[in-house]
């Protein structure tokens, strides 16, 4: 493999691929990709969150001779990328704001060496007068840049530092190869990213924006907090984040998550850089379940085994939206993604649009800042509409980039599944049926709501109400909102009143039939790995996983996923070579942990 720009066969690509990465097969898109890079020609790839864009860039820095630059926006993604190379034996940096001027001297100087094959860099990095030093003189054969929509004024996380990424290029000796990758990008993004990163005869790959796996539901509880407790309750175990668009909700969730024995930890730019560093650290290394947090939190996050992602609040744009719900279920497993709409969300979107330019929005001049709020308002108008939409949400979100979706229906999201079953039974009908169900269907809406509404009466005491579970489930809901909720339980035919002068409640079949076959919120079937694997087991390899990420310093999920420890319970391999053939098991990764998880399954069996 001496010529870097040469066809290079199928199978030998994928051989380079499971010995490095422990994968016997490309996913979609990813060979075509790696080719033409091979090849010598500029690419942008659009590939869903969790589809593999990274190896379109690290397998060809392996086959080259020379160095791989990746241009990435944030600390956390280098940091773990370069754990997760390392872990497979191969030897990277990053250059960040977090090294000292003297180990970045080092890690420039080792670079020099051809100590390294990747290294990752933040693009304001680039300015740096000692970096660009360094890149005249050395061996750049390929430059990635990540999240390449921040490029572009119309995307959602408008980076004025990726301005400069083509100047640094154009200063190089010998220009290299250059490679953009984001996940979301409509047709004006992808032009911007053309022009703005200066590509040359670039050839575009737009893989698909879906993704399977995840769930979408959109809801309007009439207690957002209820709801988040009793969903999180429901997934004993399961890790999360549930994005709020202000510190402030941020704060207030946060704190009654934890009132109430949820392990979580809170991140937004207010915070101190050390209590972020460390809630960060805690979800990553699953030392916590739950990370409640602004959109401040997240690009670059790799963590792979997130089951949900909760909005409390609407996001600003349909991109954004599905950037952070595309963090779920990155490891391929069936993940949910859930957003809380109410009205009141459009008015403080409106409000923080509305705000003056923050960061890098000060440098823009006035023109360029109306220009920039008027792109905002008509995302934010398209989002409310998703939020509205009274069609299957997945194929609302893939023709808003410009895809076609081509079943009629998605069966996994709450629109679907709702059409299907005849009503969907969100957390919040689940609890009034329950109640009703607890006090022997003996009494009407008036008491139903009290009791929800937590009322202190002494009639509600005396009869042993105010222990129930259900008591104040709906405490930080006014009484008009609960009694339109159990009207419109009435009105599905999932509760029925009786005749005369008082009322009462009772749960219909309907109900019944409905919470016996339904999840609340949930259209998913287990994933066949879920089903199959030999739970104690798994249990066992991940405790063996988190005390070794632990003896390393690394995050668990960077030692091996969840969906590899699943396929290993379910294999049972008794040795290296059966082991070998896992999907996600590397030559390195057999090397320096086969012999532990072989042992285990020996004692397990």
């Amino acid at each position: 493999m001496q010529n870097p720009y040469h066809d290079h066969s199928i199978d030998e690509l994928e051989k380079e691929l499971k010995k490095f990465f422990g994968y016997d097969s490309f996913r979609l898109g990813q060979h075509e990709v790696i080719s033409t890079i091979l090849k010598g020609r500029d690419t942008l790839t659009v590939m869903p969150t969790g589809s593999g864009k990274s190896i379109c860039y690290q397998l060809p820095a392996l086959l080259f001779g020379g160095i791989t630059l990746v241009i990435s926006p944030l600390v956390s993604l280098m940091r773990d990328q370069v754990a997760a190379l390392g872990s497979t034996g191969i030897r990277a940096a990053y250059i960040n704001s977090t090294l000292s001027t003297k180990q970045c001297s080092l890690a420039l100087s080792n670079a020099a060496q051809g100590m390294y094959k990747i290294i990752y860099v933040a693009p304001e990095r680039l300015q740096s007068p000692s970096f660009l030093s360094f890149a005249e003189k050395a061996d750049i054969s390929l430059i990635a840049i990540d999240e390449a929509h921040c490029v572009s004024q119309w995307g959602h996380d408008f980076r004025r530092s990726y301005l400069g990424i083509k100047d640094f290029v154009a200063k190089l000796r010998h220009r290299p190869i250059v490679a953009a990758l984001t996940a979301t990008a409509t047709e004006k993004v992808k032009a911007d990213i053309t022009n703005l990163l200066g590509l040359e005869d670039a050839c575009a790959f737009t893989t698909g924006y879906d993704r399977p796996n995840l769930y979408f539901g959109i809801t309007n509880p009439a207690d957002k907090v209820g709801y988040i407790l009793d969903f999180i309750k429901r997934r004993p175990g399961k890790a999360g984040i549930i994005y709020c668009a202000t510190r402030k909700n941020t704060d207030i969730l946060y704190s009654e998550l934890v009132d109430k024995g949820v392990s979580a930890v809170r991140y937004h730019a207010g915070l101190s850089e050390a209590e972020r560093n460390k809630s960060q650290d805690d979800f990553i290394y699953d030392k916590c379940r739950v990370i409640v947090a602004t959109n401040a939190f997240g690009m670059g996050i790799d963590k792979s085994n997130v089951a949900f992602v909760i909005h409390y609040n609407m996001p600003l744009s349909v991109e954004a939206y599905y950037q952070e719900a595309g963090r779920a279920g990155r490891d391929g497993m069936d993940a949910e993604c859930v957003l809380l709409y109410s009205y009141s969300d459009v008015k403080l979107a409106e409000y923080l649009i509305d705000l003056p330019p923050a960061n890098e929005d000060e440098e823009l001049s006035s023109e360029e800042y109306a220009a920039l709020k008027k792109i905002n308002k008509e995302k934010l108008e398209r989002m409310a509409h998703l939020c509205k939409a009274k069609s299957c949400l997945r194929k609302s979100i893939l023709s808003y980039f410009g895809e076609q979706y081509k079943n009629k229906t998605c069966s996994k999201c709450s629109y679907c599944l709702k059409q299907n079953t005849g009503v969907t039974l969100d957390s919040t009908k689940i609890i009034i049926g329950t109640l009703i169900l607890k006090t022997g269907s003996r009494y009407g809406i008036g008491s139903i709501t009290d009791i929800l509404a937590g009322s202190k009466t002494v009639k509600l005491a005396a009869r042993g109400f105010d222990k129930l579970y259900e008591f104040g489930y709906l405490k930080l809901s006014d009484k008009r909102s609960i009694k339109q909720i159990i009207n419109d339980m009435i009105e599905d035919g999932l509760l029925s009143q009786t005749e005369g002068e008082y009322p009462i409640l009772k749960v219909t079949d309907k109900f019944i039939k409905e919470s016996e076959k339904q999840k609340p919120e949930i259209g998913l079937l287990p994933a066949p790995e879920r089903v199959k694997a030999d739970s104690s087991l798994t249990d066992e390899l991940k405790l063996w996983r988190k005390n070794t990420a632990y003896k390393l310093g690394m995050p668990p999920y960077v030692i091996i996923t969840d969906l590899t420890l699943n396929l290993i319970a379910i294999e049972k391999p008794k040795d290296t070579r059966a082991l070998l053939k896992i999907k996600g098991i590397s030559e390195k990764k057999a090397e320096k942990y086969g012999r532990d998880i072989i042992s285990i399954i020996k004692k397990h069996l």
